[in-house]
């Protein structure tokens, strides 16, 4: 007969390479997990985890059980989700990621919303410019800006985003304005995540290495030096577009503006959408442009 108690204990073990984390995961204490553990190991009459006071690792008999139990336990949650889904109904918790200012101002209000319309649904938000992995860190859905690079993820496309490349007035003013791509390495460039700026030139996407005196993963900082002057900055539209219609900045280099690019829900390839995740992301589709 085979033997299912402490597999989900030591899987989750074997993930995330501690106790600790495991426990969090799972919602229950350091000492059931071990105890789970120790129970299967006993089961089987084989080590599957080094154990030391500092890191946990898998033994080679504990790698190849992981390797063998994991697609059982993804089986048996695609089953429960099968079943749960025939009842359609809202609740449990999403957890969900995304960048941290358009995070703040854009899909935080969006979920307030949806928690208003759901009220047997939580959801766990986690802010944060770093590219969380999905699977590692048991997200359900991560929100994603502009070009994507992560085959191993399903990408739904909730809006699209456009960048423009501006500056203060006084800054042309003082500095002129430059007409061609060549001509920014004689400004100051404020940089953000990158350290170049994406551009279309004659129907060819090209990049442009830049440099300057400021480099931020904020872009309401990089915001706030370009409307004081301190260079041109590259930023999608909902930081800048009122400031352009109001005349505290000014766009340079339109005819070079690249085509929009994407805004992006990912969710991992290997698990069926829940009913709960596939109502939150057809939600953000539907509202995302009202923010």
């Amino acid at each position: 007969m085979a033997i299912w108690e402490g597999v989900n204990e030591f899987a989750c073990v074997a993930e995330t390479q501690s106790f600790t984390l495991a426990a969090e995961r799972l919602g229950v204490s350091v000492v059931k997990v071990s105890r789970k553990v120790a129970t299967l190991e006993a089961a089987l009459s084989v080590k599957l985890l080094h154990r030391t006071t500092r890191k946990v690792s898998l033994t080679d008999a504990g790698k190849l059980y992981y390797q063998n139990c994991k697609p059982l336990i993804e089986g048996l949650e695609q089953a429960e989700l099968a079943v749960t889904d025939m009842q359609q109904q809202a609740k449990g918790l999403i957890r969900v990621t995304a960048p941290t200012t358009y995070g703040e101002r854009f899909i935080g209000p969006i979920i307030n919303d949806f928690l208003l319309l759901h009220p047997q649904l939580d959801v766990e938000l986690i802010l944060t410019n770093r590219q969380l992995d999905l699977i590692d860190q048991n997200m359900d859905v991560a929100i994603r800006l502009g070009q994507l690079n992560d085959s191993s993820m399903i990408a739904k496309r909730l809006s699209s985003r456009q960048l423009y490349v501006c500056a203060h007035p006084e800054y042309i003013t003082k500095h002129g304005e430059p007409h061609t791509l060549s001509e920014l390495n004689q400004h100051q460039c404020l940089a953000g995540t990158l350290s170049h700026w994406r551009f279309n030139e004659n129907g060819k996407a090209r990049t442009i290495q830049i440099k300057g005196r400021l480099s931020c993963n904020s872009g309401q900082v990089l915001y706030d030096s370009a409307i004081k002057g301190l260079g041109l900055v590259q930023l999608p539209g909902y930081y800048v577009q009122q400031a352009l219609e109001q005349g505290k900045l000014v766009e340079v280099l339109r005819r070079y503006r690249e085509s929009t690019e994407g805004i992006w829900a990912l969710y991992p390839h290997n698990r069926q959408l829940s009913y709960k995740v596939k109502l939150f992301i057809e939600f953000l589709e539907s509202n995302i442009d009202r923010y």
